[in-house]
Parts: structure tokens; sequence; C-alpha cells
């Protein structure tokens, strides 16, 4: 069964910064002892396999202009029993080349050997347009893509949600402490107890991201609820490391498709997240508008907040769930 890896996609950013680095002493660790592991670069001619990958990959990221700056773009990781794969995608700026960024691509693919993942093929490319290449732009792929999009409208349903998304807090610290294999174990821990009580209070785990999750209610009450018990759970939490959550909540009107929802509400409910502190549920003023005056549920306002990506501002309220 393929199934997300965070455990690859911790390795995948390691291996990505000790190249960066040109860690000598880490890379080669990265890779398999295999005879059939292979190394292609992004140049002509950078197609290398076995021992001669492994003695000589610190010299070849060594041999490049230092980095100025970097930033990721989209990495993803999949495991289906012995091996995995990833895909990791920078936007890197190299010191001397005219702070022009560009982006890396890199493929890896994972073969676990002695309980370790290893590198077992290895593919990194610089975009170039089609159009310098071949004359031409090829729209076959754009073509299907969208072609895809249009049939989505088959399956798809619309109505009023609440959305709720969490993200772990200091999760890069926790998991370089405790270790690919003990950190991913924990992080799906973590997610099969927040599926339980999401599904618990009548909503829908939609998806993890990365260290974070993305739910959806048909009653914002029950989204609050369902916060509450997250936020309470992990409080009362004794053993360690001891997780924290922010928690952002949004309702509007979603477009669900192939079990995943769409809309402006998602990506507002992701950024009222974003603005979270540890243990906190934020939420919107319609979501905090549409539960009225429950008792049960007691909310401190904190204002007007300029959320990324969004045009103005947005009132947000606190949900005390500790009471």
């Amino acid at each position: 069964m393929i199934k997300p890896s965070p455990e690859l996609l911790a390795i995948s950013r390691r291996w990505y910064m000790n190249n960066s680095s040109g860690n000598q002493i880490a890379l080669p660790n990265f890779l398999s002892n295999s005879e059939n592991l292979s190394f292609l670069g992004s140049a002509s001619g950078e197609n290398w396999s076995g021992q001669e990958v492994r003695d000589a990959v610190a010299a070849y990221f060594q041999d490049k202009p230092d980095i100025l700056h970097m930033e990721e773009l989209f990495a993803e990781a999949f495991e289906a029993g012995d091996i995995g794969w990833a895909t990791v995608i920078n936007k890197v700026t190299l010191v001397g080349r005219s702070e022009k960024p560009f982006e890396f691509r890199e493929t890896l693919i994972f073969a676990l050997e002695q309980g370790s993942w290893k590198i077992i093929n290895r593919h990194g490319s610089v975009p170039i347009p089609n159009q310098v290449i071949l004359g031409m732009e090829q729209t076959s792929m754009s073509q299907l893509a969208e072609a895809a999009r249009e049939s989505m409208s088959l399956g798809q349903t619309e109505g009023l949600a609440s959305v709720m998304f969490t993200d772990v807090v200091a999760s890069s610290v926790i998991a370089n402490t405790l270790g690919d294999r003990a950190w991913s174990a924990k992080i799906n821990a973590h997610f099969a107890a927040l599926k339980q009580i999401v599904e618990a209070n009548g909503g829908q785990f939609v998806k993890t991201l990365g260290d974070g999750t993305m739910s959806s209610f048909a009653s914002a009450r029950s989204a609050m609820s369902a916060a509450g018990k997250i936020q309470r759970d992990l409080a009362n939490e004794i053993a360690e490391p001891r997780l924290a959550v922010r928690v952002g909540i949004h309702t509007g009107d979603v477009v669900q498709s192939h079990e995943d929802f769409f809309g402006s509400v998602v990506n507002i409910a992701a950024r009222i997240a974003a603005v979270a502190s540890r243990g906190e549920v934020l939420v919107s003023d319609v979501t905090r508008a549409l539960v009225g005056d429950d008792p049960n549920l007691k909310f401190e306002l904190l204002g007007e907040f300029e959320l990324p990506g969004q045009q103005g501002t947005s009132v947000l309220h606190a949900m005390n769930w500790r009471s």
C-alpha cells in the first residue's frame, strides 16, 4: 500500500541541506551500498553508478558556487513496503550569479537496507524552457491536466462547511531530536488520534499536510468541539516529547471532489492556523457568529489581522478550550 512518508520527507530535506553545504562526512551515509546505486546530475554526461558515486559524491557537491539563498517550493514523499520515493523542488540563488534564482528539482528513490532508508537512485535537474531546447512549447500535458480538472466536476458536491487546519509547533526541532523512525511513529500516532477525534465529532478527516492536518465539518460547533478536544488531549499528554498544535477554523462555501476540498474557505482556514500561537484555537468572525451564545464555548476577541495572501483584514477570535 502506498502511503505518505514523513520519514522520507525529513531524510530528503536533510540530504538536500547536506549536499548544499558539501558535508563530506554525512553525504555518503545517505547512499545505498548496492552496486545498483545510480546518480544522474543536471548536466550532460553526469550519469554514474555503483561505488564511484559514494566515493565522489561529496566532491561533486563541493564543486559548485556557494548558495546565497534557498527556498523550498514543493516537497512530497511516499513509501510502499521496502521502497520509497521523494520529490523536492527548491528555488536557489547562487553567490556570484547576479543573484538570479532558479528552480532545482531533485527526485530520490529509496530502498530499505537493514532497517534504514538509503538512496538507490538520485536524479537532479534544472528546468529549461522547451522553447529554448525544442524551438516549440509542449502543450499536451497541460491540455491533459486541464481536461482532468474539468472532469472533476462530475463528482463534486458543494455546501457550507467549517474547515479546520492543525499544525504541529516546532516539529523540525522535535524530528531532529528523535530521528527519522521515531518521529515517523510519533507523527503518525498524532494523526491517528486527531482523525479519531474529528470523526467522533461528526467531521471528515480530509488529509495530512507535512506535519499538519485538514478536516471539514458540517457544523461550526462540531469543528470547535473537535478543536477543544484535540488541545485538551495534547495538554494532558504525559509521554515526552509532548506535541503542541495551533488550530485555525473558518466557515464558508466549499467544493468537494474526490474526497478533497477546494475554495477560498480552505485557504483562509490555513492562514488563520498559520498566525495562531502554540496551543491556540483561532476562528474567523463568521465561524464565531454561527455558534452564537453557546454557554459551552468561550471566546476572546483578538481584533483584526492581515492574513498572508488575503486582501484587507480579518477579525479573529481565540476559543478558550480550557474552560
